[in-house]
């Protein structure tokens, strides 16, 4: 069952699609997987922002038993799937041939029920929002794979990075100016890093 002690998933990507393949991580010791179950998967949607609230509300309502929980395994399947794609490419632009690697995600982009309708806008008058039908609870993996694909056609993946915190599992888009960014979070592995050296300095000195 999900366990409700966990922290909040982590959002320090950058990039939605990377922030789905960090929804498993090990902030501190031991591995955390967010979308472990149905209610899990939920959870991290509403978080990421990919889902109203209400939506979410509505199909927890109306799922049978264990139907969230398989969905929560497809979008598994899906991240893991995702990144090994984004492992094989990363750190160098992508180019056509690499939309062979994307016929899954197509696949699942064709399921899309998504429509456009104008509404009062938060700003003026009136804007132009896409909306979608959520029909079923595998409608949940389609906000999830539209990031992916923003992602693999907008993203730079030169600059898509692993932390190079020792046991950190993160990836980011490295958006700064100079694209000097190491850590998942300076105040986490960064400053991991910072107390390792600085202990490894002092071993050195006391040994000499």
């Amino acid at each position: 069952m999900h366990d409700h002690a966990h922290p909040p998933a982590m959002f320090i990507a950058d990039a939605t699609a990377l922030d789905f393949l960090n929804s498993i991580a090990t902030p501190t010791d031991t591995p955390i997987d967010w979308i472990s179950d149905g209610e899990g998967l939920l959870a991290w949607l509403e978080q990421a922002g990919l889902v109203p609230a209400e939506e979410l509300a509505a199909l927890r309502g109306r799922a049978m038993p264990g139907e969230l929980d398989a969905v929560a395994a497809q979008a598994r399947a899906l991240r893991e799937w995702f990144r090994d794609f984004v492992r094989r490419h990363m750190g160098r632009p992508l180019t056509p041939e690499a939309l062979h690697g994307l016929e899954p995600l197509n696949r699942l982009l064709e399921r899309d029920e998504s429509y456009t309708q104008v509404v009062p806008a938060p700003v003026g008058a009136l804007e132009l929002r896409v909306t979608r039908r959520w029909r079923s609870p595998e409608s949940l993996l389609l906000p999830i794979g539209e990031a992916l694909a923003r992602f693999v056609s907008t993203e730079d993946m030169t600059h898509v990075k692993a932390c190079e915190g020792a046991r950190c599992t993160l990836l980011f888009a490295d958006h700064t100016r100079g694209h000097r960014r190491r850590w998942c979070s300076t105040a986490v592995c960064g400053n991991r890093a910072k107390v390792a050296a600085h202990r490894q300095r002092a071993k050195e000195a006391a040994g000499r």
